[in-house]
């Protein structure tokens, strides 16, 4: 098959929220914790990108905000009613997949603490591993540190400690001065309960060094073409290497790619999926 493996699934879809659960979580919170490169998370927007991801023997995979919003017609980052729709949606099919997921749910699609939570428990009543949340916001602002800490303790207090909270910071990604409250802001989110430590646009080694060494949970740095490679970040202590919306640009590309070459008579990319291959990622699931 191409994709490098076989597609499975639990014999349980429905994955009781209990003692399996647990399991799961301990098992994805070791992931983070085991000698050796870090653990490098493929970002899926679909359910096809998911099955062929878990097929290619990554044992987890997250999604993309922006693919499954883009995907779907829809703005991302901007917490809208529509994406939380879609992102539940597309997780509780993911959850299905033998393959530890994780939810990448924005902000929480919400303001309130109470309906972040809510979405949270039914993530992880669906079988979802792990969530990130974000404090960064569509108007360029950060989150009260202060309510983004109310926002981790509540999720962890409902799931039972069941699910793991990747905290994010955007500190590197908005303008402005917010790159000085990093430390701060992860300190605040660690004491809090947060499971891991994610700062998307942190490339400088040095300053990653120092932020690994300073937090017990496990830092999480975002892949970037041009940024430190998967042995650098070892090095530098990483636990958790995340793809971000890379491989559904990298999709973009590549679908506008090959309808260039077939409408100038190039060479296709070799190694496309059959149809039969790509037809197994559905039927394990008819």
């Amino acid at each position: 098959m191409a994709w490098g493996g076989d597609v499975s699934v639990f014999v349980d879809a429905s994955r009781p929220y209990g003692r399996t659960m647990t399991l799961r979580y301990e098992h994805f919170r070791d992931l983070h914790l085991s000698p050796g490169a870090p653990l490098l998370i493929p970002n899926a927007w679909d359910h096809a990108s998911a099955a062929a991801l878990a097929a290619a023997g990554f044992r987890a995979v997250g999604t993309t905000s922006l693919g499954v919003a883009v995907a779907a017609g829809l703005p991302d980052g901007n917490g809208s009613g529509a994406a939380r729709e879609e992102t539940v949606r597309l997780a509780r099919g993911l959850a299905r997949l033998d393959v530890l997921v994780s939810v990448d749910i924005e902000g929480g699609f919400s303001d309130r603490p109470e309906e972040v939570t809510a979405l949270a428990v039914e993530l992880a009543e669906a079988g979802i591993v792990g969530v990130n949340i974000e404090d960064g916001r569509a108007d360029g602002m950060l989150a009260d540190p202060d309510r983004q800490c109310d926002v981790i303790r509540a999720v962890k207090e409902a799931t039972d400690g069941r699910l793991f909270v990747n905290a994010r910071t955007d500190t590197h990604w908005l303008p402005g001065e917010h790159v000085t409250q990093t430390a701060d802001r992860l300190a605040a989110y660690q004491q809090a309960g947060a499971d891991g430590l994610f700062v998307p646009g942190l490339r400088d080694v040095r300053a990653i060094t120092r932020l690994a060494a300073q937090f017990t949970a496990p830092l999480n740095i975002l892949h970037s073409p041009d940024g430190p490679s998967l042995p650098e970040l070892a090095a530098a202590g990483v636990r958790r290497v995340s793809c971000g919306s890379l491989l559904f640009r990298a999709a973009l590309r590549g679908a506008v790619a090959a309808a260039e070459a077939v409408r100038s008579g190039a060479a296709l990319p070799a190694g496309i999926p059959s149809y039969a291959d790509t037809q197994a990622l559905s039927d394990a699931f008819a």
